[in-house]
């Protein structure tokens, strides 16, 4: 092609430029062949003339088409070339915010500064198991890549990680092991992958400091191998490193640090453990002191000492060890601080009792005064004797810095061992993968021996990196059977001979150092002898005769030969060493043990260690002269061995290159220089591969690609159905060079710039078709406007003349209602004054009536109450008298009788004393002995009854003295009444002339308040004028805040709706969340299960033959019951017995601590509890408010209901945890506790008990509490379901009449007559089915009539047979024809599994009523049976009574007739027996053994559950708790195997989630509890469980149902997987509608092959036969639903994670393909009647990035919409989706920066996640609803081919 094609107007070049390396430039003028100017135009407006250089008249750089530019892979440029390179990573890196850009084979990496959310876990798992070309550029595709290879090739890769200091290396290779530890995990449990990220921090603190460049380097390279076994599984890594930069320990430059480690432990001083090391702030030390810059911002040196800590004990160093290696360290510090006084040129010294060296001293176990001599002291030895030599000031201080040095490399390489024990795997290594971080070329002002080693290294990568990229080159021409040239590409091998060959740099340096005199300045002169005009590429500076310079691949370097020699041999003084190895720090000896040989002045240590040498080596005894011979060697050599053994290594695996490019050297975030890009990107090697690309065909497309791509430019003729003869064709027409393309096998090849001219071509001809495209649709438009504005015109004027018509009508009304209203208002006026004068003087008539009533009434009242009050006094006083006269009598009686009395009493002892008396007395005694006895006793019993009278008396006395004590009392208080009453008497007429004075006062006071009338009359009207007007201004007042008030209450209301929406979302998602950290809890319990069974083979299959004699069973053993039965089982009195048999242990005690926290929990819960109720009440208060105000609102019940559903599910789920928690501590308190603890008896055991009984009884509450809660749900919703019915009409003609706006009423019009077309299209479809299902009736019509009479002559067949054989012929005949309906409705549905399905169920209900109606005629015949031998016997016994009376000669002999002897029929109870032994075949035919696919065909669904049901039935009715316990525990454990084994297998998954689903559902149908129960017939309640509560079982049940579904929707992923991005994004559904982008992208040799391509059409059949497969294996509606929502969301997370890593998806063309597969998705819910499962709304991300890509984006309106649009994707998916969107024509326009920009700006409020990735493993929480079933128990029929004959029916 003729450049003056290319290089026409308006065509755009790179010219060079001084500041930004390359400019653009547009062609002003077509060049022309000889042109020696070309005229350009600058972006900056400016015109130049270009001179074009007049030897090689070279035309400038064209630059790519905009198209182009932002490639992923810049081989795909169509131009190759610099500044083309350069741009398209500025663009990418600027405006995109991409770091990755591949380079053929090369990853390139731009450093952010700034932390990026690009290396997630989501990241991780979305480029795992994807090609490299497939996703966008990342460090995680080529870990992937080269993970995928190792698995594939079986050969070892290497990661090399390359770059200047501060670009990323470190970063990236740290974020390649962390692919690897993530994407393959361990192959043992000693968590190998978190060892090997944990040696990064380790290594990071002793290896990396902050430099000018970056604030993380690392000052070592290093070559990590992280090892994998036959599984690909990482089982340990191994660690090189080279070239430790041992000069920073004791030098660091301005604004530059030592290592983190120093500072780190600076930081952490004031820690008591690091008191011991006497350290302070990293200022007082001298070698952390010189960079001036001791602190990095924002980062934590203390917080990183504690990360360093954690690592080193994860990767199993001591804490004796770690604290050795701290106290070297801080040894270190104060060996810096140790200072020198000189005492003459020659010698210096130590002062005495110097604090740092002392400090030196202790901390590494020497002695002071050896160290300190030896520290100004040297040995030197000759052939006879040794001296002892004083030494300088300034060879002591670098005797001291070369001391540390060395004590520093040392415990850098003891530290690497022990990280590689740590990481070192006894299992054998199969292959592995390293990750080369080494440090890149480097140039700076002044260049010395350690950037000199780094440039030899760089020399001797980019030879093997050239060498790798030319091959793969060669191997991808041969491949595709193209003519294979060779390709000219630099060879560094003399620059490498230069350095390492014989006589080379290094071997002159090594044999200077050899010399006894040998200095820098004699080794300077050496080379320029040797190599200066006899090596082009050595050379020598003009003004320097101790330095040198170097062609290196990248650049030229000036190295300054001063200090070559001294760190070629790192000499470090014998004398010194001993003293350290003669150390009582046990440590500090361990660190020189491995020394090969021993230290003298000539020697050198290694600064980094031979990886060969892995065990320390004893030193061989020999002489000294062959010691010293041995030790020869240095530095430079050391490092030349390792370097050369490290190639091998890598030439040995398959390389992947990273190249990291610093893109400032201020640290910037996303800041480009130019400048400093370039010279990276041509000291990597980048511009190299893009070189070797540029000579051969860079360019390379499928057949099919550019067929796709450049259909425009054929002709219909041209085309052609073999496409590669249809590409050749167009080749040969478009471009008439032929060398510049070349057809391979499956691709075709472009030289440089063809693609760009044929894009010139395809947008030329796309234009021209835009441009008539335009003219047509303009024209269009503009007739359409004037058609439009003509009928507003007429319009217009309609309404204005029917307006002024309609005014002057109003005019006339308004004239005539005017004097109408001035008549009644005149009217008005006059009765209202009248009305008023009339009211106010009845007033005051009846006031002064009034006033003089009341007058009278007081008086009389007064008067009355005056006589009452004189009566009673009166009464009171005569009583008053009475009493006290009375009184006064009987206490003179009193008085008369005592004295009366006392008379007596004297005359008898008188009498008493006489003699005489006695006489008397004594005459007749003894005769009277008797009497007087008699008479004793009398008066005794008369005593006792005074005695009692007496008691009696003084009790009624002390009664009477009461009563009277109170009369007087009250007496007392109404004679101070009366005085009282008195007082007012006398008040009271003082009062009567006072109101005689003010009524005479009134009666003056009347005529002034005439007088005042008058005046109260006149202020009245007056007032009331200015009332009326006031009054007119409050309606006003009043009507406005009516106003303001209805709308705020609209404004409450709706604010409230919103809130309790917003707030019901809320519970959801809290609710979902719960549930889904439960079931993330049960999923990874089965993951631990499962592991812990592996690792249970595992060791059965280690330990094959037991120990003798002692035996006891594994403590991790448990049998099937203990299993499962800890959760849900109480351990009762009556298994104590059987566990006695067992090897007592010691049982652990009581944990108390859950015992409180369940106690706590309850609390909590009663708590939530209330706070909810009184929500809830809140709640609805609010709803009722609103429906009071809003009746029209009916969603607001609707908010409710879910509310109430929320409660429930919530108390249900808190219940279950309730539950858990109790059995487990009442297993803790029967099983672990102490026996004198938990005794029975004990008293801790009774409180503990009671308590528990307290808590169970609560968790009953919380269980009713539920059930109430779900029928008022269910009842709500059976009365809300007809209302809304009712009120849809209207509700639609509120919405119509709320329709104010006429743009609403076309719309709605238009969705009218939509509606009815729809309707019309439904009305037809119901027509022609009815009068299909009206033919099909006719014909049923005809079948009955001919089975009518088939059925009357068997009934005449049948009459003429026995009535034995009548009942079973029937049958028979009633099978046979059930069999030959059920084979003729296979044949007809066989094309509609739903329809069949839907008869099977019709048949299933027959078949069931014919079964019903069987028992009843047995049990009639079980009636008559019955009556039939009581009258048999009776019979009998007459006969015999008989036969008794007639002789034997009688009895004649009769014929015996047959007898039929019936069948014992029996009454099914829907039980299953089965003996015990039998229990393992049972589980082992009806699970273990059983095949899906036959019971799902040939079954009824549930066959297996109903089994195991009516099995635990039968155990129930027996009462027998440990055949139902280790049936339904051998059941759940059979079941996990079956997953275990074929859990693959969707089919085998999805039948026993629906087994496990009924079978659940069977234990609570007929569980007896009344929730469970209102579905059952009568008779299903009657097989209701009577002995036992299996509801801790439902619960395990329930557990393993959702383990059952997790797995399930794992087999689903796992192959969906593969088809989704194939079916959804890259497939073309729509043809033509994307055209492919030409970006020439390459697939990688090396990744693998696509086995196939999926379309949207093999996603539709997957789910197809994922959704028959679950329907026959008759799983729940509800559960197959939450299963589709599931696999929805599969599809639309891995297509929107795709989509946000492929940037060549995001384009308008390819939204659109997005929309339409998903609208077929969604006419497939439609197909299943599944659009309200909620799988739609896991779409909708995915369809708002679709609409994201279609939408425009330019004004301000565009971002508007966008972030209105865009609510279910976060903000940093639509900023990624945005910088991702690629034109894929001309005529389409990036998004530009700005906008993106303004986007963010109006998202910074949204919260969201930060997250880039949905979460494509996220399950949704799995909720199974109770479904009961209508099939009877006692109908089901065990089939034979279950070979379950064992089982009997009971």
């Amino acid at each position: 092609m003729a450049a003056s094609e290319l290089y026409t107007k308006f065509a755009r070049v790179w010219i060079p430029d001084p500041e930004e390396v390359w400019k653009s430039a547009e062609l002003l003028k077509d060049y022309k062949p000889g042109d020696k100017v070309l005229l350009l135009h600058l972006e900056e407006g400016k015109d130049l003339e270009y001179r074009l250089d007049p030897k090689t008249k070279e035309l400038p750089h064209l630059r790519n088409p905009d198209i182009l530019v932002g490639e992923n892979d810049l081989t795909a440029l169509s131009y190759l070339h610099e500044p083309a390179v350069l741009h398209n990573l500025r663009v990418r890196f600027i405006d995109s915010k991409l770091i990755y850009t591949y380079c053929g084979i090369v990853l390139v990496a731009i450093n952010p500064y700034e932390q990026l959310p690009i290396y997630g876990e989501d990241i991780i798992n979305a480029y795992s198991g994807q090609n490299m070309g497939d996703m966008d550029p990342h460090i995680f595709a080529v870990a992937e890549e080269a993970y995928k290879q190792m698995a594939r090739d079986e050969r070892n890769q290497s990661i090399i990680v390359s770059g200047e200091s501060g670009a990323g290396k470190t970063v990236s290779a740290k974020y390649a092991m962390r692919y690897f530890a993530t994407v393959s995990g361990s192959a043992s449990e000693a968590n190998v992958e978190e060892k090997v990220l944990a040696s990064n921090p380790i290594m990071e603190s002793i290896g990396n400091a902050k430099t000018t460049r970056n604030d993380n380097s690392s000052r070592f390279g290093k070559y990590i191998e992280i090892g994998f076994d036959k599984r690909y599984r990482i089982i340990g890594a191994n660690m090189r490193t080279y070239l430790l930069e041992k000069s920073r320990v004791v030098f660091q430059a301005e604004e530059e640090r030592n290592y983190h480690i120093f500072y780190q432990l600076c930081a952490s001083a004031k820690l008591p453990e690091f008191k011991m090391l006497r350290l302070g702030d990293a200022n007082n030390f001298h070698y952390t002191m010189q960079g001036g810059s001791p602190e990095i911002e924002g980062v934590d040196d203390a917080k990183e000492m504690a990360n360093t800590r954690q690592a080193c004990t994860l990767l199993g160093i001591s804490e004796s060890y770690q604290m050795g290696i701290f106290r070297i360290l801080a040894g270190i510090l104060h060996l810096g601080n140790v200072g020198f006084t000189s005492r003459d040129s020659d010698s210096c010294t130590i002062p005495p009792k110097h604090e740092p060296l002392s400090i030196f001293c202790d901390l590494m176990g020497v002695d002071y005064e050896e160290m300190c001599h030896w520290l100004c002291h040297r040995k030197l030895a000759t052939a006879t004797e040794t001296y002892i030599k004083p030494i300088s000031k300034l060879q002591a201080t670098n005797a001291r810095d070369a001391l540390a040095k060395h004590i520093y490399a040392k415990l850098f390489s003891w530290i690497v061992d022990h990280v590689n024990q740590a990481l070192h795997s006894a299992v054998k290594q199969h292959s592995f993968i390293g990750v080369l971080d080494i440090y890149g070329f480097e140039t700076f002002e002044i260049n010395s021996f350690e950037q000199f080693c780094i440039n030899y290294a760089n020399e001797k990568l980019q030879q093997q990196f050239n060498m790798h990229v030319f091959k793969l080159e060669q191997e991808e021409y041969m491949k595709e059977q193209i003519p294979w040239t060779l390709i000219d590409f630099y060879d560094n091998q003399p620059c490498i001979n230069l350095i390492e060959s014989k006589l080379g740099i290094l071997d002159l340096l090594d044999e200077e150092c050899k010399m006894p005199k040998g200095t820098d300045d004699t080794w300077a002169q050496k080379l320029y002898n040797t190599h200066l005009n006899k090596c082009a590429l050595f050379e020598k500076p003009r003004l320097s005769n101790k330095a040198f310079i170097i062609q290196h691949f990248a650049d030229k370097v000036e190295y300054q030969c001063e200090g070559f020699l001294e760190k070629n041999k790192d000499t470090v003084f014998e004398e010194q060493i001993k003293v350290l190895k003669s150390s009582k720090f046990k440590m500090l000896p361990e660190l020189f043990q491995d020394d090969e040989k021993a230290i003298s002045p000539t020697s050198a240590t290694s600064s980094g260690r031979t990886p060969l040498t892995r065990t320390p080596v004893k030193p061989t005894k020999g002489r000294p002269g062959q010691m010293a011979k041995e030790h020869k060697k240095t530095v430079g050599h050391q490092f030349r061995n390792s370097l050369h053994l490290l190639m091998e290594t890598l030439n040995a695996t398959t390389p992947h290159y990273v190249r990291c490019i610093k893109p400032n050297d201020f640290k910037f975030p996303f800041t480009f220089d130019e400048k400093r890009a370039v010279q990276q990107l041509r000291a990597c090697g980048v511009l190299e591969t893009i070189r070797i690309s540029a000579a051969g065909f860079p360019s390379r497309w499928t057949y099919q690609e550019f067929f796709s791509r450049y259909r425009v430019l054929m002709k219909q003729k041209d085309v052609l159905s073999d496409r590669k003869q249809t590409c050749k064709n167009v080749l040969e027409k478009l471009i008439l060079d032929k060398d510049k393309y070349q057809f391979g096998k499956t691709k075709i090849f472009f030289r440089a710039g063809q693609v760009a001219y044929l894009e010139k071509l395809r947008a030329d001809k796309l234009r021209a078709a835009c441009i008539r495209i335009q003219k047509t649709i303009r024209g269009w438009l503009l007739r359409k406007k004037y058609l439009r504005m003509r009928k507003a015109a007429i319009t217009v004027q309609r309404y204005v003349r029917g307006y002024q018509a309609r005014c002057y009508a109003k005019f006339l009304r308004r004239t005539k209602a005017a004097t109408i209203i001035q008549k009644y208002w005149r009217m008005y006026i006059v009765r209202k004054r009248y009305k008023i004068k009339r009211t106010a003087t009845i007033v005051l008539q009846s006031y002064l009536r009034g006033y003089l009533a009341r007058n009278r009434y007081r008086k009389i009242l007064r008067e009355h109450k005056a006589v009452i009050i004189q009566k009673w006094v009166r009464g009171w006083l005569a009583r008053t008298y009475y009493k006290r006269s009375m009184h006064a009598i009987i206490y003179l009686q009193c008085c008369f009788r005592r004295m009366m009395a006392k008379r007596e009493l004297k005359k008898l002892k008188i009498e008493a004393r006489s003699v005489e008396r006695y006489k008397k007395l004594h005459i007749g005694m003894e005769n009277k002995i008797m009497q007087l006895q008699r008479k004793v006793d009398e008066q005794n019993k008369d005593y006792k009854c005074l005695m009692e009278k007496l008691t009696n008396l003084e009790g009624i006395y002390n009664s009477e003295t009461e009563k009277l004590r109170n009369d007087l009392e009250r007496l007392q208080l109404s004679e101070e009444e009366a005085k009282i009453a008195t007082g007012r008497v006398l008040s009271l007429q003082e009062e009567i002339a006072k109101l005689r004075k003010d009524l005479e006062q009134t009666q003056s006071e009347k005529k002034s308040i005439e007088e005042r009338a008058d005046r109260y009359k006149q202020e009245t009207e007056q007032l009331v004028s200015n009332l009326k007007e006031e009054n007119t201004l409050l309606k006003q007042e009043k009507e406005a805040l009516n106003h303001l008030i209805v709308e705020q209450a609209k404004e409450m209301t709706e604010t409230m709706e919103k809130k309790l929406v917003e707030e019901t979302k809320q519970l959801e998602l809290d609710l979902n969340d719960e549930r889904l950290r439960y079931q993330n809890l049960l999923n990874e319990f089965s993951r631990l299960e499962e592991r812990y069974d592996d690792l249970k083979e595992e060791m059965t299959l280690m330990v094959n033959v037991p120990k003798p004699g002692h035996k006891r069973t594994d403590s991790t053993h448990s049998s099937n019951e203990s299993e499962y039965t800890f959760s849900s089982e109480i351990m009762e009195t009556e298994d104590i017995p059987s566990r006695t048999e067992e090897p007592s242990e010691k049982k652990v005690p009581l944990d108390m601590s859950l015992f409180l926290k369940l106690q706590k929990r309850v609390t909590e819960l009663e708590q939530e509890k209330q706070v909810m109720q009184d929500e809830l009440d809140r709640k609805e208060e609010q709803v009722l408010r609103s429906k009071a105000k809003e009746e029209e609102r009916p969603q607001i019940r609707g908010a409710e209901l879910e509310y109430e559903s929320l409660k429930r599910q919530e108390l249900e789920s808190e219940n279950k945890k309730l539950k858990n928690e109790l059995n487990e501590l009442r297993k803790a308190l029967s099983e672990k506790s102490a026996p004198e603890v938990t005794a029975p008896g004990a008293p801790a055991y009774r409180v503990l008990m009671e308590q528990l009984t307290s808590v169970s009884e609560e968790l009953d509450v919380r269980k009713e509490e539920v059930l109430i809660l779900r029928s008022q749900l269910v009842s709500q919703k059976e009365a809300i379901q007809p209302k809304n019915t009712m009120t849809d009409s209207t509700i639609l003609l509120e919405d119509v009449q709320k329709m104010k706006d006429k743009g609403e009423i076309a719309q709605a019009y238009i969705g009218l007559k939509e509606t009815n077309r729809l309707l019309e299209s439904q009305l037809q479809s119901q027509k022609r089915s009815h009068e299909n299902e009206a033919e099909a009736l006719r014909g049923e019509i005809q079948s009955l009539k001919e089975e009518n009479n088939r059925q009357q002559q068997l009934l005449a067949q049948n009459l003429q047979l026995p009535p034995e054989a009548r009942i079973e012929a029937s049958l028979q005949h009633e099978i046979t024809r059930l069999t030959n309906e059920n084979l003729y409705f296979e044949e007809l549905y066989a094309d509609d599994p739903k329809k069949y399905q839907s008869y099977r169920i019709s048949l299933y209900k027959r078949m069931i009523d014919l079964m019903e109606q069987l028992e009843k005629q047995d049990k009639t015949v079980r009636k008559l049976k019955k009556q039939l031998k009581v009258f048999a016997k009776k019979i009998g016994e007459l006969e015999v009574g008989q036969m008794e009376n007639i002789s034997p000669g009688q009895i004649i002999d009769e014929p015996i007739r047959p007898v039929n002897i019936p069948r014992k029929e029996k009454d099914f109870q829907g039980m299953l027996e089965y003996k015990k032994e039998d229990e393992q075949k049972l589980v082992k035919n009806l699970i273990l053994e059983l095949k899906p696919r036959g019971v799902a065909v040939n079954l009824i669904p549930g066959l297996p559950a109903y089994i195991l049901f009516m099995c635990v039935r039968h155990a129930d009715y027996l009462n027998d708790d440990q055949k139902v316990r280790s049936l339904l525990t051998s059941t759940i454990n059979s079941i996990k195997k079956v997953l275990k084994k074929r859990g693959d297998d969707f089919e085998t998954v999805s039948f026993w989630l629906s087994n496990t689903c009924r079978f659940l559902h069977c234990l609570k149908q007929y569980s007896g509890e009344e929730g469970f129960m209102k579905h059952n017939t009568s008779r299903q309640n009657e097989h209701c469980l009577t002995n036992f509560d299996l509801a801790e079982y439902r619960q395990v049940l329930s557990d393993l149902a959702i383990q059952i579904y997790q797995q399930l929707v794992r087999v689903l992923e796992n192959i969906l997987q593969p088809m989704i991005v194939s079916g959804m994004l890259e497939h073309e559904t729509i043809q033509g509608v994307s055209g492919v982008k030409p970006t020439g992208l390459r697939k990688r040799t090396s990744s693998i092959a696509d086995e196939g391509t999926y379309t949207l059409d093999s996603i539709l059949r997957q789910l197809n036969s994922f959704h028959s497969v679950m329907c026959q294996h008759g799983m729940d509606p509800e559960l197959i639903k939450q299963v589709v929502k599931q696999m929805f969301y599969i599809v639309g997370a891995i297509t929107l994670n795709n989509l946000l890593l492929r940037k060549d998806m995001c384009s308008w063309s390819k939204g659109m393909q997005i929309r339409y597969n998903v609208s077929q998705l969604e006419e497939w819910l439609r197909d299943k009647n599944l659009m309200n499962s909620g799988a739609k709304e896991t779409l909708e991300p995915l369809i708002q990035a679709a609409q994201l890509l279609q939408v425009k984006k330019k004004t301000d309106d565009d971002a508007e919409a966008i972030c209105s649009m865009c609510n279910a994707l976060t903000t940093a998916q639509i900023v990624k989706v945005l910088n991702l969107y690629t034109p894929v024509n001309e005529f389409e326009e990036r998004v530009s920066v700005s906008f993106i920009r303004t986007i963010q700006m109006r998202l910074r409020d949204r919260k969201d996640s930060p997250q880039l990735l949905m979460d494509a493993k996220h399950i949704f929480p799995v909720t199974f609803p109770f479904n009961p079933s209508s099939l009877a128990l006692e109908t089901i029929q065990i089939p034979a081919s279950l070979g379950l004959g064992f089982i009997s029916r009971v």
